[in-house]
């Protein structure tokens, strides 16, 4: 529920609350620590800083790394990890939840570089590929730095239970999808394999999701993360799949709009949008082949605009009464989720 000044203004123009009670609950909710993100210039700057170190490590990495030999890699990841898990603690115990998340995030971000050191000094590195590769190729040799990875990243979410921890973590799942693809095919590039893997490894993720959703659901956001990139691996997968049967299509557009329904009744926007794409799709390849002659079919698209626009009214003033029947059959951690929402 996003309650905001203007709201509780209006509830005291309709005598709902008086205007001392109104003060003291703004007052008494902006004495609150605030553990989650907000938009604000000071959470912004905290995760600006905090990607940009994490970006350093990662994505932009350059090859003079290489001139430290495998030993030292290893030498000086684990520094910086002693170093992030320093501030981890130090943020931590001031109360700063956002920076001390955004430290541990750091130190998860550290392990593949560490784990590729490792192996470049025990001698077992397969090939000449080059760290930052690890963030633009796909190859089978790189799961043992994603599994360590999800190692290092489940004993830190663990220990410090900070949500933003597990963006490295859903990162590296998606990765692991990709790289497990690669050694399944023993290298080769096997389009639809790929899209196979990822469609139905999404679905596993957005099922690990769920269920952290309802084992956190009086806790913090864990499962965020895990959503989004397993929706992303499903929808893309599923996207990419090719029939000539018109049936299969008209399947995937009831997919989608199942998503967007699972995206509403769980409050996960990154269900609807992707839904959303899914059946302008749809609706745009039967504009542009199966109706691109017929004048009927924009005024159909019409009515079905407006009628769902209807059925939105309609909800909106029997809401209540339908959640709460529905809830009522519903298993009790999966009820208390969505009454948290």
């Amino acid at each position: 529920m996003n309650l905001t000044k203007k709201n509780l203004e209006d509830a005291v123009k309709e005598n709902i609350l008086s205007l001392e009670q109104s003060e003291k609950l703004i007052a008494f909710i902006n004495n609150q620590p605030s553990t989650g993100p907000k938009f604000d210039f000071t959470h912004v700057l905290y995760y600006v800083g905090g990607l940009i170190a994490i970006g350093a490590m990662t994505l932009f990495m350059n090859l003079g790394w290489e001139s430290f030999g495998g030993v030292g890699i290893v030498f000086i990841s684990l520094f910086y990890a002693v170093i992030g898990l320093t501030l981890t603690n130090t943020f931590q115990t001031k109360g700063y939840a956002i920076p001390a998340g955004i430290c541990g995030t750091f130190v998860i971000a550290l392990t593949p570089l560490a784990v590729y050191g490792l192996q470049h000094a025990l001698g077992i590195w397969p090939d000449d590929t080059v760290y930052r590769d690890y963030h633009r190729y796909i190859k089978w040799h790189w799961l043992y730095m994603e599994l360590s990875t999800l190692a290092v990243g489940a004993i830190l979410v663990w220990k410090y239970k900070y949500p933003f921890l597990m963006m490295p973590i859903a990162v590296t799942l998606w990765y692991l999808t990709m790289d497990l693809t690669s050694m399944i095919s023993g290298g080769d590039f096997d389009w639809t394999l790929r899209k196979l893997v990822s469609m139905y490894s999404g679905l596993l993720m957005i099922a690990l999701a769920f269920w952290i959703d309802i084992r956190s659901r009086n806790k913090a956001d864990y499962a965020f993360w895990i959503y989004l990139f397993g929706v992303f691996a499903f929808w893309g997968g599923m996207s990419l799949q090719y029939s000539d049967s018109e049936l299969a299509k008209f399947i995937y557009f009831t997919i989608n709009l199942f998503m967007i329904a699972v995206g509403v009744l769980l409050v996960r926007r990154v269900f609807v949008i992707f839904g959303a794409l899914g059946c302008t799709g749809y609706i745009g390849y039967l504009a542009a082949d199966i109706f691109k002659d017929s004048w009927l079919f924009p005024i159909t698209l019409t009515v079905l605009g407006l009628l769902i626009i209807y059925l939105g009214i309609l909800w909106q003033k029997h809401e209540q009464s339908i959640t709460s029947k529905a809830r009522k059959i519903l298993p009790t951690p999966l009820r208390e989720l969505l009454d948290s929402k």
